[in-house]
């Protein structure tokens, strides 16, 4: 991974990590422009964040890599951070921020949301990293934003300022759903049988994809199956099952909706990029989808958003990169 402005390391490697609500990645910068040692797990796998770090730490590539010497850390987590307890949204891992320093005799732990992280590598990322999808040039100089479905859904952005950028800290994937026709009412309607508030993430997410299936098989009047996320894009990608492929589909166009409305609240003329593991297993499928379309049905201002291109993250592990630049500023 090249990165080429960041700035020498000189206190010896640091210890990278990227966790989500189903799976962790940790891996070691060991000098300018070298991420290394890369290892990924399941969450569930471990009890807690320590017990994943030393399981990490305990890997034959990163004890060859010096890991046990690193004493400046980053961890990109998706959750809101709001002081030193750490409580995950989609998991159940909690952990004090003070305490891993301690338990891994590190000097310094930066923990930041997981999107902020990864808005941090937008301007670090090659352009094999990234591909168009749909028109759109942009506005160098402009703010950027950024949305993604994970196992949640992720909001940032990057606004200018100056020579450097500064990245967003957003909890917008908990914004309220906005449905914008019948097939969405009715998967409102349903999903609000269990959820009082209905954000964006209940729906447009990798656990949403669950939400949305069960709504859209009642509304096709079919029994739904047991299925989980994976079972659904699968059966969905190969065309084996009507209303898993009609659940993709809704999901690019609501997908697309969340990114117009990102695009227009942040006046993101620099661009909106599309990150998370759940739209890069259906990049196929997802351009020939009507996501563009959609993220371009705003009335009025459709010719505004005709002009904004959007971006899929192809790049394996961005928020590294992200948390990597993180560290280089603080």
């Amino acid at each position: 991974m090249k990165r080429d402005s960041f700035a020498h390391l000189s206190l010896g490697p640091r210890l990278l990590a990227d966790i989500g609500g189903t799976s962790a990645s940790f891996a070691l910068e060991t000098a300018p422009n070298q991420i290394e040692a890369i290892w990924v797990t399941d969450c569930a796998a471990y009890p807690t964040l320590g017990a994943a770090l030393v399981a990490y730490l305990s890997q034959p590539a990163t004890v060859a890599a010096g890991g046990y010497q690193a004493r400046f850390a980053g961890i990109a987590i998706a959750n809101p951070i709001d002081g030193d307890w750490v409580t995950m949204t989609n998991h159940h891992w909690s952990f004090s921020i003070e305490a891993v320093c301690s338990q891994f005799s590190l000097k310094s732990l930066v923990v930041v949301n997981d999107f902020k992280a990864l808005a941090s590598a937008l301007p670090y990322l090659e352009p094999e990293h990234k591909h168009q999808v749909g028109g759109g040039i942009i506005r160098h100089g402009a703010t950027v934003g950024l949305v993604g479905a994970d196992a949640g859904l992720g909001v940032s952005g990057l606004v200018p300022a100056g020579d450097r950028w500064i990245a967003i800290d957003s909890e917008g994937g908990h914004a309220t759903f906005a449905p914008m026709n019948e097939r969405e009412i009715d998967i409102l309607r349903y999903a609000r049988r269990y959820h009082e508030h209905v954000s964006s993430e209940r729906l447009v997410s990798g656990i949403g994809l669950v939400l949305a299936y069960r709504a859209l098989c009642e509304r096709a009047r079919v029994a739904p199956q047991d299925l989980n996320t994976a079972e659904i894009m699968e059966r969905g990608l190969r065309r084996l099952d009507p209303v898993c492929e009609e659940t993709l589909m809704t999901f690019c166009e609501m997908l697309g909706t969340v990114a117009g409305n990102v695009a227009l609240t942040l006046g993101a003329k620099g661009g909106i990029y599309i990150g998370g593991r759940t739209v890069l297993k259906m990049s196929e499928f997802f351009e020939r989808s009507g996501f563009r379309a959609r993220f371009e049905q705003k009335g009025r201002f459709s010719d505004y958003l005709a002009n904004i291109p959007t971006y899929i993250i192809i790049e394996k592990y961005p928020a590294l990169i992200g948390m990597s630049a993180m560290l280089s500023e603080a």
